[in-house]
């Protein structure tokens, strides 16, 4: 079974209380970054069925739910034609596979997603060029945690780790922190989880 595969898979009994929880928390995390969002235009990355996004939707001027899941887009066009929304839309995109020169934004936000990805530079590079200048990128995922061991996904990440390869590609401001710890919420380990806020 192919990665989309399983992702289209889960979409179906994606919403389990659990996500919806970590969801909020890690939506009021990001809240606390945005700045004069309501003329900002946001990209939830990597968004699942988009439970982030949904609780911003009133922080942001416009948001568009990007993932590689058609399945997952569907549950969100779903949400929106069922409570009207008028500034959100999907698209279906692999940045990892296709570039895209014509998607812009002013606030890029990933949760729990560069875990997924295997080449981490290329995405936070690819994503470098799709923010408008002085436009943020917040990610939101897992502390390095050697108890989880898994050829699917990454560890977890170390913060300081993870700034000098943003550096490298040109973010600046970066500040991150750990703000939030739950039990058995990574692979059924206990885990914290941080915040890297970035600026092009």
């Amino acid at each position: 079974m192919g990665n989309t595969d399983i992702f289209e898979a889960m979409a179906n009994k994606y919403d389990t209380p659990e996500r919806i929880k970590i969801a909020k928390i890690a939506a009021n995390a990001i809240r606390e970054y945005i700045v004069n969002g309501k003329d900002k235009s946001a990209i939830d990355f990597g968004c699942g069925t988009g439970l982030v996004g949904m609780e911003l939707l009133d922080d942001f001027n416009s948001m568009m739910f990007l993932d590689t899941s058609q399945n997952m887009l569907e549950q969100i066009n779903k949400k929106i034609s069922h409570l009207n929304i008028p500034n959100a839309r999907t698209i279906c995109f692999n940045f990892e596979t296709e570039s895209n020169t014509d998607m812009h934004a002013d606030y890029i936000f990933m949760v729990q997603v560069l875990l997924h990805i295997n080449d981490i530079e290329l995405i936070l590079s690819k994503l470098y060029e799709v923010l408008n200048p002085g436009g943020h990128l917040l990610i939101v995922d897992f502390d390095k945690n050697e108890k989880v061991a898994s050829d699917k996904v990454h560890n977890g990440f170390v913060q300081e780790e993870l700034m000098k390869s943003m550096t490298k590609i040109g973010f600046k401001e970066i500040k991150s922190k750990t703000f939030y710890s739950g039990n058995k919420i990574f692979i059924n380990q206990d885990a914290s989880l941080f915040i890297l806020d970035s600026k092009r």
